[in-house]
């Protein structure tokens, strides 16, 4: 080999070495601090970046992107003295590379003690109670140290979220009987509440109902004395158009006497006072009928009326005569008149008897069941 290439050789060689150790490319979001025998130089940004051979170096490579910590579960006591468990979250961003390179050891372990001391700190001036119940205040209050102490570190916290609070055992039994006694409590007062309403709801009803039901009723008891007063007035109209004399009246008092008794819930009858002067009239026009003949030319009709009634005592009452013939057969009619009347009333109490007698056993079983 010449002589003269050897050199040549290694002259290109420590070129290219120069040349290669002068360029840095720096990728996105990546940080690094250049320092120049030993003391900072600069930072190079993203991208193609040259340095001076030999004489500079690489420090620290920084990421810039926002980065999650996640501490490990520290112990905390409450102001009511009970020990309790809490994870963090830490959401932090570097912004000064140089400051978070120079200004602190190690800015990791630095975060994680100063936020267990600040949640010492916080959680130390609450009682239990508070501290399950006031996360958000919690975290506001941390990240407000934390972001006031890691700013001459070049560091930024964005966001402190406590992930877990742990109490002792006891206190969580304590708390889950205190919870289900809640929910006990509470499901007791909607019950009692659908109870009360479902009451309410059932006496509207029924209130409802009765006002209807007397509504009803009444318009009922209205139209049905409509109909009687109508059917009275017709019943008038229809005895005064046709003129009808006292004996058909008598006649149909008479007729209605065995419908006196005639309902299964009569216990006892009563017999009207009106009836002795009901069979006297039926007695009168069957007289009538049975001695009425033409008069005689000049004879008065009051003479006439004498002759065929009979004698009368001071009271009016027809007397009857021996030996007149119209006197016996009134008589006659008056006596089955009389037997009619009695045997309809004998059958109207029979008929009463029968239906109270049926009753009785009924009622007896009524009891016994």
């Amino acid at each position: 080999m010449d002589p003269v290439v050897i050199p040549i050789l290694v002259v290109a060689l420590v070129v290219v070495f120069l040349v290669a150790s002068s360029v840095r490319i720096v990728p996105q979001a990546r940080r690094y601090n250049i320092e120049r025998f030993g003391r900072y130089r600069r930072t190079l940004q993203p991208g193609l970046n040259l340095v001076v051979p030999v004489a500079d170096r690489i420090n620290t490579k920084l990421d810039v992107r926002e980065q999650v910590y996640s501490s490990d579960p520290r112990p905390v006591i409450t102001e009511d003295n009970l020990v309790v468990n809490i994870d963090t979250v830490l959401y932090y961003q570097i912004t000064d590379p140089r400051a978070a390179a120079y200004e602190v050891a190690d800015y990791l372990q630095a975060i994680d003690q100063l936020t267990v001391t600040t949640l010492r700190n916080v959680i130390g001036s609450m009682d239990l109670e508070e501290t399950l119940t006031s996360r958000e205040e919690i975290n506001s209050r941390l990240r407000a140290v934390l972001d006031d102490a890691t700013g001459k570190w070049g560091i930024r916290v964005n966001r402190v979220e406590i992930k877990a609070i742990d109490p002792p055992a006891t206190i969580k039994e304590a708390m889950e009987k205190q919870m289900r006694a809640e929910r006990d409590k509470r499901a007791a007062i909607l019950h009692a509440e659908g109870e009360r309403q479902a009451k309410i709801l059932t006496a509207e009803g029924t209130k409802q109902k009765d006002i209807l039901e007397a509504q009803g009723a009444q318009q009922a008891m209205i139209l049905r004395a409509d109909g009687e007063a109508k059917a009275v007035e017709l019943v008038f109209q229809a005895v005064h158009r046709n003129n009808a004399d006292p004996k058909v009246l008598a006649y149909k008092y008479l007729e209605t006497l065995p419908h006196l008794a005639s309902s299964d819930n009569n216990t006892f009858w009563v017999i009207p006072g009106e009836l002795t002067e009901a069979v006297r009239t039926v007695t009168r026009a069957f007289g009538d009928q049975s001695t009425a003949g033409p008069p005689t030319p000049g004879q008065p009709a009051e003479a006439a009326t004498a002759d065929g009634r009979g004698t009368s005592d001071e009271a009016g009452i027809p007397q009857l005569e021996r030996g007149s013939t119209a006197s016996l057969d009134a008589a006659a009619a008056a006596d089955e008149a009389g037997k009619q009347a009695a045997a309809a009333v004998s059958d109207a109490k029979a008929e009463a008897e029968a239906a109270k007698s049926a009753q009785l056993p009924r009622r007896a079983r009524a009891s016994d069941d």
